[in-house]
């Protein structure tokens, strides 16, 4: 999988070979191999739950079942593109539980538009929004110069280097892509990292950038797709969660994990007495259509924060920089096309997955055989923290959020416990999942550099994730209420 940004294309290959090497003809047929009895397994799961009612279920709920597990069999293999399976979804529904299915159905059945309905969901329009500032910032480079700009305080000692750098990915991970932001980093980072000797140094400043990504995209609703997905479920479900209330709760999470991510990093690889330097010449674009960009960029950065105070629905600020961009000709029609759309279909197709796994009554049969109501909160997150983390280790963030979020939202209604908090802590306990190059695009961008061997990613990875689904089990139950997250 690969991903163009301004400039450069960042290849994420790693999942297939390691370092970029190649793989062999045998390892191809049999991936392929794999995949085709994958694309098999998924067909017949849907034709026999067609035609086979499951006990509990009824016709729809029977069918849903097979969308639900097509959907795992095809997100989790990657036997066709993720995004592929995200539309896949979307017909399924519309043909088999919706009422304009090609089978009788309830007559309570889920209108079709409620399914194709979330390719337009306002947390779609959300994440547009957020695409169109990323894709502007690297258009005007404004990545690379911000970067430079704020590193500037930290120079001097390595550890505190490391610390900038490290809150500074971070940061830009709030708003931009983490596998742009990961690439912008690694470019202003590869001189200095190979200039260092081979050795704990080099690969601890390699794996920090990918981690600071990975934990700085929890700060934000349009930090990762997980989030999105997450408010997309909510919505459907008639919770909304401000951007702001995101980031209230989100963002104490993501700056404690952060700084144990750091001390652990510069305590296990990285010494006192190394010196580097970093190249921080790059200049801010002053043209008239960089500053009109930087207006429109904060103005929706404002406004997304401030929503309590004016009432305007995060996902309509979201469309703002869409319109404001492509009306004064500062962005044009080549950038909405390089828009990373299956992403957003990827969004769309896990919020039209929750929207049928609750309207058909999957959700209950599912995780009706369990007393949840016996589980402590405390323990019910840090649960759901840990099968989040560690699902979408092995699997892409995005697909676990879509098949996690939706059985979560139902397990909250069953036990009458807070939706917002069950999404939002498997929605961030995904975004902790990168111990392996696999994990996550920013984790296969730093192992293709060939610095940082899968055991020292997996280390780190571990320490981190555990350390954050901890602290989630701690802080949602006890303060998330106190920033209405219930």
């Amino acid at each position: 999988m690969a991903r163009t940004t301004r400039g450069k294309r960042v290849d994420v290959s790693a999942r297939q070979a390691p370092h970029g090497a190649p793989a062999t003809a045998a390892g191809k047929r049999r991936i392929d191999r794999v995949k085709t009895v994958c694309r098999i397994g998924a067909a017949l799961a849907v034709l026999i739950c067609m035609f086979v009612q499951i006990p509990g279920l009824d016709a729809a709920g029977s069918r849903m079942f097979g969308i639900f597990l097509a959907a795992i069999l095809l997100w989790v293999t990657e036997a066709i593109p993720l995004a592929a399976t995200a539309v896949l979804v979307i017909l399924l529904e519309v043909l088999l539980v919706s009422n304009q299915a090609l089978l009788p159905v309830t007559e309570e059945a889920p209108k079709a538009t409620t399914f194709f309905g979330a390719l337009a969901n306002p947390v779609i329009i959300l994440f547009l929004g957020g695409f169109m500032l990323a894709d502007g910032a690297a258009k005007y480079r404004v990545d690379r110069a911000l970067s430079a700009v704020l590193l500037k305080p930290f120079l001097g000692s390595p550890r505190t280097t490391i610390l900038g750098i490290m809150l500074i990915t971070a940061l830009m991970s709030m708003f931009m892509s983490n596998t742009a932001t990961t690439a912008t980093m690694f470019a202003v980072m590869m001189p200095v990292i190979g200039a260092l000797p081979e050795g704990k140094a080099r690969t601890g400043i390699a794996l920090s950038i990918p981690v600071a990504a990975n934990v700085g995209g929890m700060g934000t609703p349009v930090g990762t797709p997980p989030n999105a997905i997450a408010l997309g479920a909510l919505q459907e479900h008639g919770h909304h969660v401000s951007f702001l209330q995101w980031m209230l709760a989100a963002c104490p999470l993501m700056l404690i994990t952060l700084a144990v991510s750091w001390l652990f990093i510069v305590w296990r690889y990285v010494p006192g007495d190394i010196r580097f330097e970093i190249d921080t010449s790059a200049r801010f674009d002053t043209s008239p259509k960089a500053v009109v960009f930087y207006v429109v960029a904060s103005v929706t950065i404002l406004l997304w924060m401030t929503e309590p105070l004016h009432g305007i629905s995060s996902n309509t600020v979201g469309f703002l920089p869409v319109v404001a961009l492509l009306v004064i000709g500062v962005m044009d029609g080549s950038d909405v096309k390089a828009l990373d759309w299956p992403v957003l279909w990827l969004v769309a197709g896990g919020i039209a997955l929750g929207a049928g796994v609750g309207e058909t009554g999957l959700d209950g049969w599912l995780i009706g055989s369990i007393a949840w109501n016996a589980v402590p909160v405390m323990l019910l997150v840090l649960v759901l923290g840990l099968v989040g983390w560690g699902v979408s280790n092995v699997i892409s963030h995005s697909a676990s959020a879509n098949l996690l979020i939706p059985m979560g939202i139902g397990l909250a209604i069953s036990i009458s416990s807070s939706q917002a908090e069950v999404a939002m802590v498997l929605a961030l306990g995904c975004s902790l999942g990168m111990c392996l190059p696999i994990s996550t695009p920013p984790n296969a961008i730093a192992y293709a550099t060939g610095t940082t061997p899968t055991k020292d990613m997996a280390l780190v990875g571990v320490v981190v994730g555990v350390v954050g689904v901890i602290l989630l089990a701690v802080l949602a139950p006890l303060t998330w209420p106190l920033v209405g997250v219930n």
